[in-house]
């Protein structure tokens, strides 16, 4: 089986990750700072806080921007439900703001249309998560300046995006935001086997973020309520939760990140490459803004139904018998059953919904050889075009005439 996304480890990250088995300290060592200085480093930004996923950095980045029960947090429906789950955490409400046909990120005007009702009615958020899918940023100056008129807070929800940039600035700088986070899981764009971060460049947010991490217990008298009793000793001022990146974590990702552009350059070949071989099908591309160099983190298509024969399961699970592991990103947030018991309906957000039912990811890592994608292309193939002659003549074609 091909899969959609995979890991890239190689004997340095191995021996990172032996090195640190063989120190002192499997956690609440020395690498989880030098991870978090390389990522700020990169990034340009002030402070990182890496965590155990980026489920928990959205979490901990809510907390911290002070969302409580009763205030609003919106997000793109297009995305993993932890994009909204963090505001449930805090006790707060979702919502949501419909995507760009094109980018397939939030819509910015959408956004700003819904903030004009918003306003009217006294439910302006006091978060918004915009989500830079497929590791595409969105447009997050004209986010920012509907931040400083409408009020609200801004966490860059990067999960796909390290690696990318916006405006040639690179993503996670939080030049249009209060805090950026990060995912590390092995499909990710470098990864930590499980892990997140959060950059920002509020020395403020960055303390309580760090006190949300480890249980809100600090040794940091300046934090503290009374005078210390000695070296030992240490206060709870916070709750605050186990979210620790491990050191063994933490040393994968130094190792990781002096790779980063290489395996975003690979990436960029690949899909290339793909927008070459598969012009002539039956399919939408994925749309690259003139703002964003993206970081690729998925290679989505959109199959033009109206032209096919076929569903898009049929064309999935046909794939998927051909050993090719496409996936399907994302299930609309607000179709899940949890948050229909919220009001939510099916048609709330057309933009997402169509998306959705004819969206498939290809696959795409940087350990992806042309084989592999000539592969991958010989089913699409085999599976949109509906007699063999065509599909040789289009294999012919795109192929300078090689078989596959």
């Amino acid at each position: 089986m091909i899969p959609y996304g995979r890991q890239d480890i190689n004997q340095a990250d191995i021996e990172s990750v032996v090195n640190v088995l063989e120190s002192d300290f499997l956690t609440q060592g020395p690498q989880v700072p030098l991870f978090e200085e390389a990522v700020n480093k990169y990034c340009s930004s002030d402070y990182g806080v890496a965590v155990n996923s980026a489920t928990s950095a959205l979490h901990i980045a809510c907390l911290s921007l002070g969302l409580v029960k009763g205030d609003w947090l919106w997000t793109s429906p297009n995305s993993f439900v932890a994009s909204a789950n963090c505001g449930l955490y805090c006790g707060a409400k979702v919502d949501f703001v419909d995507i760009d046909p094109l980018t397939y990120n939030l819509s910015v005007t959408k956004l700003e249309k819904k903030l004009i009702r918003a306003k009217k009615n006294k439910t302006l958020p006091k978060i918004l998560i915009p989500v830079h899918f497929a590791g595409q940023s969105c447009e997050m100056a004209r986010i920012h300046d509907l931040s400083q008129e409408y009020g609200f807070k801004i966490i860059e929800d990067a999960s796909h995006a390290i690696g990318g940039k916006y405006l040639d600035k690179p993503i996670g700088g939080c030049q249009y935001s209060d805090i950026t986070v990060f995912s590390f899981h092995p499909v990710k764009i470098i990864t930590t086997a499980e892990g997140g971060l959060a950059t920002t460049n509020s020395k403020q947010l960055a303390k309580k973020m760090q006190l949300y991490r480890s249980h809100g217990v600090t040794r940091d008298e300046s934090l503290m309520t009374s005078q210390s009793d000695g070296s030992w000793y240490y206060q709870q001022v916070n709750l605050g939760f186990n979210y620790r990146m491990t050191e063994l974590q933490a040393a994968l990702g130094v190792s990781q990140i002096k790779r980063l552009d290489d395996f975003v350059n690979q990436r960029h070949i690949l899909k290339d490459r793909y927008n070459s071989l598969l012009n002539g099908l039956p399919i939408t591309k994925p749309y690259q803004d003139k703002n964003s160099y993206s970081a690729l983190h998925l290679y989505p298509i959109k199959v033009d139904l109206k032209n096919s024969s076929k569903n898009r399961k049929q064309i999935f699970d046909e794939l998927r018998e051909e050993g090719i592991g496409v996936n399907v990103h994302y299930i609309p947030i607000h179709t899940h059953p949890y948050y229909k018991q919220f009001g939510f309906k099916t048609k709330d957000f057309p933009n997402s919904e169509s998306y959705y039912k004819a969206a498939i990811s290809l696959p795409l890592y940087p350990g992806m050889s042309f084989q592999d994608q000539d592969k991958v292309l010989a089913s699409i193939i085999n599976c949109l075009l509906y007699t063999s002659d065509a599909a040789d003549d289009l294999l012919c074609v795109d192929l300078g005439g090689r078989r596959i």
